[in-house]
């Protein structure tokens, strides 16, 4: 019979480690048992990839993999080695003590990455990023860069309405935004002044510019609402939810939410499961601070909106502070009650359709 880590013809099972770079990884090879076999750089491409596994392949079965940085820099690797039959564990760049004490080099990195897997400290799955989660990622990224750039050119505007000769600032000044946008794009550049002439066309160059940013806006914001209700439809049901932040709470959980063990897990992830701050006899829980910070500001909002507009919510408040609790930590508690609400939703939207993933055996 063969060992553990062993296929029948005896040859040794293998673990890849890879510390990802924009231009070149550096991957590891080791014994299920921990001896170092070999190192390499592979170039970032598509033929790089495959020569990776190609390469690890020569070493023995290849069935398990840790990954750094599986959602920026190792994203192609990531669904290569997915397609290729590879279990991919998401690892944490190693801790500092661990730096200090070793040294920092990309080869300690990648042997770090498949010893995290080996010894169990490094679990996680990453998110697949290939469904309609993902392009909500991309379009509400493109849309938030959007979002920034029109607030940018707004403030400019009127900067430059500040310091325009006093005609001009007098017909521009009392517009509200709407207003003096429209009214900016239709402005004759024609001047004698030359200081003049180039606030003229400044103005409507910058009016033009964020006309063009709100139907991108726009657009992108129909683009993200469409993959939201074809994805969990049900989350625009809650109190406080519109598409925005139900894409926000999708893509903390990705295309894959089963990877998540609990709903404690997407509390957690989402920044707002309570943390233990006990010492002798004082019992308390203080602010979570990790987690992912989008998805915790969107549950923020959805909270205040609640309690703005809906019945429960301002019952719950009201109850709450009469037991004595502060207006902050109420809060606290209906971010992780939605946070609860919130995960059934996705994964009873998402994991009948979600692939399974490779076995580890």
């Amino acid at each position: 019979m063969p060992q553990e880590g062993q296929t029948e013809t005896g040859d040794h099972e293998v673990v890849l480690g890879v510390d990802t770079h924009k231009d070149v990884h550096v991957a590891v090879v080791l014994t299920t048992l921990g001896v170092l076999l070999a190192g390499r750089d592979f170039p970032t491409t598509k033929s790089g990839y495959r020569d990776m596994v190609m390469w690890a392949r020569s070493y023995g079965p290849l069935r398990l993999a840790g990954v750094e940085g599986t959602g920026s820099y190792g994203a192609g690797l990531t669904r290569l080695l997915r397609a290729a039959g590879v279990h991919v564990i998401e690892v944490n760049r190693p801790d500092r003590s661990v730096r200090r004490r070793r040294g920092k080099s990309d080869a300690v990195d990648a042997e770090a990455a498949a010893r995290a897997v080996l010894a169990g400290d490094a679990t996680a799955l990453p998110k697949t990023a290939d469904g309609l989660v993902e392009a909500m990622r991309i379009f509400k990224t493109a849309k938030d860069s959007a979002v920034k750039a029109r607030v940018q050119a707004i403030n400019q505007l009127k900067a430059i309405v500040v310091t325009a000769e006093p005609a001009l600032r007098e017909a521009l000044a009392l517009l509200n935004t709407s207003r003096l946008v429209a009214r900016c794009c239709q402005l004759d550049v024609d001047a004698q002044d030359a200081v003049t002439a180039a606030s003229l066309y400044t103005l409507r160059q910058l009016a033009r510019r964020i006309q063009h940013l709100e139907t991108e806006i726009r657009d992108l914001q129909h683009r993200i609402a469409g993959a939201v209700q074809s994805t969990a439809p049900e989350l625009l049901r809650i109190s406080g939810v519109g598409p925005d932040t139900a894409a926000t709470l999708l893509i903390a959980a990705g295309d894959n939410p089963g990877r998540l063990a609990s709903e404690a897990s997407f509390a957690a992830l989402c920044g707002v499961s309570p943390v233990e701050a006990s010492s002798g006899k004082t019992q308390r829980r203080r602010l979570n601070r990790g987690g992912h910070r989008q998805a915790n500001a969107a549950l923020y909002r959805a909270v205040l909106i609640g309690l703005r507009w809906n019945p429960r919510t301002r019952d719950y408040m009201q109850r709450r502070t009469a037991e004595g609790l502060s207006k902050r930590e109420i809060i606290r508690c209906l971010k992780r009650y939605l946070a609860r609400a919130i995960y059934r939703i996705i994964i009873a939207s998402m994991t009948p359709t979600t692939p399974p993933q490779p076995s580890t055996a």
